[in-house]
């Protein structure tokens, strides 16, 4: 029984590492943070916490904007969005 339930352990971690640079789920990866980015800020300035509302996947405002200036620039929100905070808006 342990040894099934290792070996479930082990092919968890390796299907995550396959997926590590977006959070399983999220349906987001590099190309479409990208475009949202694009869409969020078409001129590439820092956006503030009202105007990304609608794209932040549950979490909180903090966590996106770690430097805590009240916005957030194209750097914090490629992470949060490979981290799987941010979505797509609908």
């Amino acid at each position: 029984m342990r040894l099934a339930i290792l070996a479930v352990i082990v092919l968890i971690s390796a299907a995550s590492g396959a997926q590590a640079i977006t959070k399983p789920g999220s349906g987001m990866n590099g190309a479409r943070c990208e475009a949202a980015w694009a869409t969020v800020s078409p001129n590439g300035a820092p956006i503030p916490k009202d105007e990304l509302a609608p794209y932040i996947a549950d979490a909180d405002f903090t966590v996106l904007d770690p430097d805590n200036d009240g916005t957030i620039d194209s750097n914090e929100f490629m992470a949060g969005c490979k981290g799987g905070l941010i979505k797509i808006a609908h």
